[in-house]
This record gives C-alpha cells, sequence and structure tokens, in this order.
C-alpha cells in the first residue's frame, strides 16, 4: 500500500495538465455516452448498472494490481452503501432517466449545479459551516442561470421541464452523497481505490434488483451502444478516478476541483458535432451564470481540512468543496457522477 501511494502522490506537477483535460474531456462526454445508450433502447435502470458494472470491475483491478488493503470495519462498508446509492445508483439512473427528454448538453449543464447543492447539504447536515453572504450569492446566481436555461420566460417546453427537473434531483442526490461522505468517510487510511470500488460494487448490486424491476429484462441496442456504455464505466468510472486522484496528489484539490467548469463545455462540444445537437443561447449565458455562481461559492480556507473531504471522482466532474485544504493526502473519498 505504501509503495502505491508514492507513485501516486510523486505525479511531477508539470505532467499533471494532460491528466486534467483528459478527465474533463471524459467526464463531459459521458451525456453524450448516456444519449447513445438511452436513444438505442438501453433503458435507464440498465444503463446505470452497466456503469457501475463495467467501473467496478476496472477499480477492484487496480485494487489487486496495486494490492491494495480492503476495510474490514462494517461500519465503512454500511456508510458505502448508503453512499453507493445517492452518489451512483440513484443518480446515475436519474442522468438516463433525464436524457429520454433532454439532450446531452443540457444534461452537462445541470451537471455543473453539484456544487450549489452540495453547499446546500453542508449547511444543512454540518452545522459548523455557516452559510455566508458570497455564498448566497452564489446559490441565487445559480438559480438565475437554472431559471435561464430552462427559458422561462417562454413558458418552457413540458419535456424540457420534466427532464431538466430528473437531472436537478439527481445533482441533489449527489450533493447529498458528497456531504455524507464528509461526515462519515473523509477521515482513517482506507485507500480512497478500496473504498470508491466497495461504493461502487454496492451500487451495482442495487441496481442488479432494481434494474429488472425499473426497467424490464435487459435490452441489447446493438455493438455501438454497448460499446459506449463501457467505455461510460470502465474509463468514466473506472480510468478517470485513478487519473484525477493523481491531479489532486500533484497539485491539491482546489485545483484538480476546477475540472467541474470544464465538463458543461466538453459536454456542449460532442453534443453539438457528434449528436447534432442544437445550442441555444439561453443554455449559454444560463451555463455562464450557473458556473459563475459555483465560484462564487468557493471561498477561501477557515481552517486545514483533510485532502480527502475534497477528494477525486470517477465520473463527470470533481466538485470544489466549501472550505478545502490546498494540499495534502487523500484516503477515503466517494467515486464521482
Amino acid at each position: 500500500m505504501a509503495s502505491s501511494v508514492t507513485a501516486l502522490s510523486a505525479v511531477p506537477a508539470k505532467s499533471w495538465v494532460p491528466q486534467f483535460v483528459t478527465c474533463s474531456m471524459i467526464w463531459g462526454s459521458g451525456f453524450a455516452l448516456i444519449k447513445i445508450g438511452v436513444e438505442a433502447g438501453i433503458e435507464p435502470g440498465w444503463v446505470a448498472f452497466w456503469r457501475c458494472f463495467f467501473g467496478a470491475l476496472v477499480l477492484w483491478g487496480l485494487v489487486l494490481v496495486r494490492r491494495l488493503g480492503v476495510p474490514r470495519d462494517l461500519r465503512v462498508w454500511g456508510h458505502a452503501l448508503v453512499v453507493g446509492t445517492v452518489l451512483n445508483a440513484f443518480p446515475f439512473t436519474l442522468f438516463a432517466w433525464g436524457e429520454q427528454y433532454i439532450d446531452s448538453v443540457t444534461a452537462g449543464v445541470w451537471n455543473s449545479t453539484i456544487p450549489l447543492f452540495t453547499l446546500i447539504w453542508v449547511v444543512i447536515m454540518l452545522p459548523d459551516e455557516k452559510p455566508t453572504l458570497r455564498r448566497l450569492l452564489g446559490i441565487a446566481t445559480g438559480l438565475v442561470g437554472a431559471l435561464v436555461v430552462l427559458g422561462v420566460w417562454s413558458g418552457g417546453q413540458s419535456s424540457l421541464m420534466k427532464g431538466s427537473v430528473i437531472c436537478l434531483v439527481a445533482t441533489a442526490s449527489y450533493g447529498l452523497g458528497y456531504t455524507y461522505t464528509r461526515r462519515f468517510l473523509s477521515g482513517g487510511d482506507i485507500p480512497v481505490i478500496a473504498l470508491t470500488a466497495i461504493q461502487v460494487s454496492w451500487a451495482t448490486l442495487e441496481l442488479a434488483v432494481a434494474a429488472p424491476l425499473l426497467s424490464g429484462a435487459p435490452h441489447w441496442g446493438g455493438t455501438g451502444p454497448m460499446a459506449a456504455m463501457v467505455v461510460l464505466g470502465a474509463v468514466g468510472t473506472g480510468l478517470a478516478y485513478m487519473w484525477n486522484l493523481s491531479v489532486i496528489r500533484a497539485v491539491g484539490s482546489t485545483v484538480a476541483s476546477t475540472v467541474a467548469y470544464l465538463t458543461p463545455l466538453w459536454a456542449a462540444i460532442v453534443g453539438v458535432f457528434f449528436l447534432n445537437e442544437s445550442l441555444g443561447w439561453n443554455t449559454v449565458v444560463g451555463a455562464v451564470l450557473i458556473v459563475s455562481g459555483v465560484l462564487l461559492t468557493r471561498t477561501a480556507p477557515s481552517r486545514p481540512v483533510a485532502e480527502a473531504k475534497a477528494g477525486a471522482g470517477t465520473g463527470a466532474e470533481a466538485v470544489p468543496q466549501p472550505a478545502e485544504e490546498e494540499k495534502g493526502e487523500g484516503t477515503a473519498q466517494p467515486a464521482r457522477h
């Protein structure tokens, strides 16, 4: 275990940029992969299942290759079960469901609201975190951005509203998951990859039961769409996690978490040029307002906080946490979207 930690922490600072950009591309394009799956007839529950299944395979492979230890404390497994539900199984299903009604570009924009929901949950669940005027202004700015994306002045399309609400519930679930992890799983000396493998495995087992009930029998959407599911899980929920962890070890979580600002850009590029989706002015302006709101919620550290509280991601983004330390050694931290 010591050798794996040394290898990750020894990443030269000058080499982190390619990994950072690669993670943003992978997580930003993930929404297009989801869209490919749902348009091929793969039901939301099975999209979520394949994401977790292939992601878990890669993560456990990393655990074996690096010879990392697995926690024996049942409380850790119990907390990982909760995190796997609210940070993987539930939101993964909701995003796939939402993209049945909206395009991948809009889903990518809604994904950038995760830090705002995280802050709201932090204020609710962590008494020491007090809302400041700057943070409240950031939340308000993000809300205005959401209204602009929806085009509320024109009444909004019913499909856009439905899909957007579903995706926003998913981002609220992400926020809850990050806050829960910060409170119950952010300490200790458990290797991050091992903990994430457990978390994603719990989500896989849950979806193995829930997907047939919610979505019926699995549907073969074709070679291309199934390849998209493999990439979505193995790369987006597996390899990208390891690369993002390397960035954190090299330059700190504050820099690594700014990948959240790039994912909507990549979602737009991939959606417009590869899926022929449209990009309205209100989507662009709304996305800028949402990201601006996220930036406003960022405050300088008020006290040292373990690097693990900002952590790394395995999904579409890494989320900025309120009051985080710039450098440190991350250990236990959940998988991102």
